[in-house]
C-alpha cells in the first residue's frame, strides 16, 4: 500500500480521490480493485451496509478469462476464487428425459488457473472485497446515491441524505436500477422478451462430483426446460417459464415444492435455500459516458443479457478493468482531448463487447425457447440422430449458451 492510500490524500493534497466507484458489487469491486492497482487514490461508495445480507447464489460461473484478469490486478486472487470454485465432473444433456449428449473430465490440473470456476456470487463478492481491504481501497457504506452533477473538470456524487463526494471520474457499477445512469438521462434500450425464469437454490455438500446437466422438455415440468448446474456447497436448478403469468404460477414455495422432487431427488425439499424469479432482458445503455466524460458505466449498469454464457458478470469484471485503465490513462493525460479520447476508446471497446454478448445471448435464447416448428422440429430430429451422429447430440448441449464467436481483440472476449 502506497503512503498516499495509508493517509487518504489524493495527488492533489485535496482529501479528494482521484475516483469514486457507485456500487460494491462485482463491477464495482473490481473497478476500485483495479484502479488501485495502477495507483490511482479510489473510494467505493454502497447504498447497503458493510454487513449487507446477499442471499442466492446468482452469478455462478467465472471464466478463465476473468480469472486472469483478477490475478493480474491482484496476485493470487484468481487462484483463490478458482480454488474455492468447482469444476464439473461431467456435462449430460437429456432430450424428453433421454440421454442424448454426455461428457466426463478429467481431475484437473494442480497448476495454473483452472478453466473455470463455479461458485455463488456472493463468495467471488467476499474474495473481491478482502483484496480491496488489502490494497487499501476506501469505502462509504450505507450511502445511497441520489445522483451525479458532471462538469469539464469533475464529477460530484449526491447521496440521498445529503452528502456528496466530488472526483475526477467516477465508474458506476450499482446494477440494473442504477442511480447513476438516470441522473444521467442514459437509457437502456433493446428488444422487448416475455421471457422468465426461476432460479432455485439447492445445498448440496457433495456439489464438487457435481454435473451439469440440460434438460429439454423434461416431462416432469410439463415439457418446459431446465438446467442443474453445482457450485460449490451447492446446486442450481434453473427454469425456463413460458411467460410472465406461468413463472408467478410456479415460483411460490409451495409451487416449487410440487415441482421441484420430478426433476431432482426429493431429499433437495429439506435443503432449498433460495428461489428467485426473474425476466431475461436483453438491454445495452445508449453511452457508456456522459457528455463530459467524466463518467463511466459498467456491468449491469450498463447492459442487461440472458443468463446464457455466463456473459453478464463476467462481461462487468471486464468492463471494470478496461473502465480503470482508461480513468488511469486519462488522469495522466497533458491535455483535455487526450483524456477525452482516452474515455471515448473504453465506450467505444465495451459497447462493442456488450452489442456482442446481447447478441450471443439472444442467439441462445432464441434456441432454448424453440419459439416455431421449425426450431422445435431442429431439436427433435437432433435428438433423434445424436445417438447416431455424436455432433447433433453436441449441437444441443451447446446451442444453450450461444455463439462462442470472438470479437476485436481490445475489446476483450467478454
Amino acid at each position: 500500500m502506497s503512503s498516499r492510500q495509508r493517509s487518504g490524500t489524493s495527488r492533489t493534497g485535496t482529501g479528494q480521490p482521484e475516483l469514486l466507484v457507485v456500487g460494491a458489487g462485482p463491477a464495482g469491486l473490481t473497478a476500485a480493485l483495479a484502479a488501485s492497482s495502477l495507483g490511482i487514490d479510489v473510494t467505493i461508495i454502497e447504498a447497503e451496509s458493510e454487513d449487507r445480507d446477499r442471499p442466492g447464489s446468482r452469478a455462478l460461473f467465472v471464466h478463465q478469462e476473468t480469472l486472469g484478469r483478477l490475478d493480474r490486478m491482484s496476485p493470487g486472487l484468481g487462484g483463490k476464487i478458482g480454488g474455492f470454485g468447482i469444476l464439473w465432473r461431467a456435462r449430460r444433456t437429456l432430450y424428453h428425459n433421454r440421454e442424448i449428449f454426455s461428457r466426463e473430465y478429467p481431475a484437473p490440473p494442480t497448476d495454473g488457473l483452472p478453466p473455470y470456476a463455479s461458485l455463488r456470487q456472493t463468495d467471488t463478492e467476499r474474495f473481491l472485497l478482502d483484496a480491496c481491504h488489502a490494497a487499501g481501497v476506501r469505502f462509504r457504506w450505507d450511502a445511497p446515491v441520489e445522483g451525479v452533477r458532471t462538469s469539464p473538470d469533475g464529477v460530484t456524487v449526491r447521496a440521498t441524505d445529503g452528502r456528496e463526494w466530488t472526483a475526477s471520474y467516477v465508474i458506476a457499477g450499482d446494477g440494473g436500477r442504477s442511480a447513476v445512469r438516470k441522473s444521467l438521462g442514459i437509457a437502456l434500450g433493446g428488444p422487448q422478451s416475455t421471457d422468465y425464469r426461476i432460479a432455485v437454490d439447492l445445498a448440496d455438500p457433495d456439489s464438487a462430483v457435481g454435473e451439469r446437466i440440460n434438460h429439454y422438455r423434461h416431462p416432469g415440468v410439463a415439457m418446459r426446460n431446465l438446467f442443474i448446474v453445482p457450485y460449490a456447497g451447492g446446486r442450481q436448478v434453473d427454469l425456463q417459464c413460458r411467460n410472465p403469468e406461468d413463472a408467478n404460477l410456479l415460483s411460490t414455495p409451495e409451487a416449487v415444492r410440487r415441482w421441484l422432487p420430478k426433476v431432482v431427488d426429493a431429499g433437495y425439499l429439506d435443503r432449498i435455500l433460495w428461489i428467485a424469479r426473474y425476466p431475461c432482458l436483453q438491454l445495452v445503455a445508449d453511452s457508456f459516458v456522459d457528455q463530459y466524460r467524466r463518467v463511466l458505466l459498467v456491468g449491469e449498469a450498463a447492459h442487461l443479457f440472458a443468463p446464457l454464457g455466463a456473459r453478464g458478470m463476467n462481461s462487468a469484471i471486464a468492463d471494470a478493468d478496461v473502465a480503470a485503465s482508461a480513468v488511469g490513462l486519462a488522469l495522466r493525460a497533458t491535455n483535455p482531448d487526450r483524456a477525452r479520447d482516452t474515455i471515448d476508446k473504453f465506450a467505444d471497446a465495451r459497447k462493442q463487447a456488450a452489442e456482442h454478448n446481447r447478441a450471443s445471448a439472444g442467439a441462445a435464447m432464441a434456441h432454448v425457447r424453440a419459439g416455431t416448428m421449425v426450431d422445435r422440429a431442429r431439436q427433435s430430429i437432433a435428438a433423434t440422430l445424436a445417438p447416431h451422429i455424436p455432433r447433433f447430440g453436441a449441437w444441443l448441449d451447446e446451442a444453450p449458451y450461444g455463439p462462442r464467436g470472438q470479437i476485436r481483440q481490445k475489446a476483450g472476449t467478454y
